[in-house]
């Protein structure tokens, strides 16, 4: 497959309420077809922040933008654009950032979470500024990930994300 070069379609969800900050890398397949974060029905990433904040799984956008904003969560991701192979994380290369000051300008961001190790290492390279708060690398809860399962994805994102 050969790598294309997108660019991210969907807003950061947020509001001036927000106190976490949790960064995936660059929507799926899945989730550019849907345009909305965490598309793909075998992504955890819902059932893991539901069972966390005890909460039913939402299901449509608007309640997912609903749960997080409910839980002064905000959720976007690092990359605005970049070549990538489908859905792959590890094919991404010609990265342009977002503008992590979108949201940090505009909210008490107190905790900033990556979702996977890509997530991670390009909000490092690309994002990172002095006194902006360093981000937690969270371990993915991407399909791909099956070496976690969802209760100990559940158990080492609600150690972090319950000190918030």
């Amino acid at each position: 497959m050969k790598p294309e070069h997108l660019t991210h379609t969907f807003e950061p969800v947020f509001n001036k309420k927000s106190k976490i900050l949790i960064l995936g890398s660059f929507p799926s397949v899945k989730s550019r077809e849907n345009e909305f974060y965490y598309g793909h029905p075998k992504n955890r990433f819902w059932k893991v922040l539901a069972q966390i904040l005890d909460e039913d799984v939402p299901e449509s956008i608007g309640e997912k933008k609903e749960f997080l904003l409910s839980h002064h969560i905000a959720l976007w991701d690092v990359i605005a654009s970049c070549d990538i192979e489908a859905s792959s994380d590890s094919s991404i290369r010609n990265v342009t950032a977002n503008d992590m000051n979108v949201i940090l300008a505009k909210a008490p961001i107190e905790a900033i979470f990556t979702n996977g190790a890509k997530a991670h290492e390009l909000y490092l390279k690309y994002c990172k500024k002095e006194g902006t708060p360093g981000p937690q690398k969270l371990p993915s809860t991407s399909p791909a990930n099956a070496a976690w399962s969802l209760e100990r994805l559940v158990k080492t994102w609600g150690e972090s994300i319950k000190l918030v």
